[in-house]
């Protein structure tokens, strides 16, 4: 049997993080500044407490905590991302009553001390690019759909008008540039370039969707299967049954992530009424007088198997396939 690490529960603020260290007792805290110089901080602290290795654990809650769980990783911990949901919902089977960073800290290491989780590596650099552009894009996307609102407004003076017409002018070209960029990236790297071409031969996904799902799951081999993937995206439904009295309508979990489901809500629109196979599944549960949401649901996952499908086999999409049956032959 493998002596258990150390474990190093991390909260991650945008300018602090607390730390909380499990080897033995007392457990031990610290407190340091989410910069370069902090992670050496922390390093330096560990060592201090005769950690030579540790299993750390923090929440996958966006761009915060990246910088030092890449730090630590390249330092030969181990390293292992969360969904915010597992935390809460471990804090409130322990009755835990008090929420602060430190007690969140505490958490995260006693979590990471009882549960065997998963390893996380940092997506390679290509991906790592890819993403932030992605995101840079969505980011100028949205302050240009701001300005064009307020353009449409009818309460706009002439000089605001022209100050608007401005701005909006100058997110076109960054718009642009960020686009060229994207473009770029993909066809200076095979292997993105052969995943867009994957994701975009099935009907539904087109080019910009694809980007974004090549730039939102780096690490297609990190998912066993495909309901693994569903399950990230908040995609896996959730019945409430309870006895003969509690029959609640199964909903979404959406215990994932929002950005995949927000990616793949208007292509599942496009999926249903083009894509041969996902048409199929919406005329079959419109016949059993499913609601239209609970349809573009069901849309949404089979969108995101489908991507799964093809990027696991290297295939284009092809609306003909039919899996090989798992049923033994007649006499067999």
């Amino acid at each position: 049997m493998t002596e258990q690490l150390p474990t190093l529960g991390l909260d991650i603020a945008k300018a602090k993080i607390d730390a909380c260290l499990m080897n033995g007792e007392p457990v031990t805290y610290t407190q340091i500044a989410n910069t370069p110089d902090g992670f050496a901080a922390l390093r330096a602290w560990l060592a201090t407490q005769g950690v030579r290795q540790v299993h750390v654990c923090l929440e996958a809650t966006g761009t915060y905590g990246e910088a030092v769980a890449a730090d630590l990783h390249a330092a030969a911990h181990r390293v292992s991302l969360i969904n915010p949901a597992r935390l809460k919902a471990y804090a409130q089977v322990t009755m835990t009553r008090t929420k602060t960073d430190r007690t969140d800290a505490r958490l995260l290491a006693d979590f990471c001390r009882i549960q065997s989780l998963p390893l996380w590596t940092p997506p390679e650099p290509a991906f790592q690019a890819l993403q932030a552009l992605v995101r840079r894009l969505e980011s100028l996307q949205a302050m240009r759909q701001q300005e064009v609102n307020r353009l449409k407004s009818g309460a706009v003076l002439p000089l605001v008008q022209a100050s608007l017409e401005r701005i909006i002018a100058v997110f076109d070209t960054e718009i642009a540039q960020v686009e060229a960029l994207i473009k770029a990236q993909q066809d200076q790297h095979p292997d993105l370039k052969q995943q867009h071409a994957l994701l975009d031969s099935i009907t539904g996904i087109g080019d910009t969707t694809a980007t974004r799902l090549q730039a939102e799951i780096q690490d297609w081999h990190a998912y066993p299967s495909a309901r693994d993937l569903t399950a990230q995206a908040g995609l896996t439904p959730k019945q409430k049954l309870s006895g003969t009295s509690v029959h609640g309508k199964p909903r979404l979990s959406k215990m994932g992530s929002a950005r995949l489901r927000k990616i793949l809500y208007f292509p599942a629109g496009v999926a249903l009424q083009w894509n041969p196979v996902i048409h199929a599944l919406g005329e079959r549960l419109k016949a059993r007088g499913k609601p239209t949401m609970v349809i573009i649901a069901a849309a949404m996952r089979k969108l995101l198997v489908l991507a799964y499908g093809v990027l696991k086999s290297g295939c284009p999409f092809d609306p003909e396939y039919r899996p090989k049956s798992r049923k033994a032959p007649v006499g067999a």
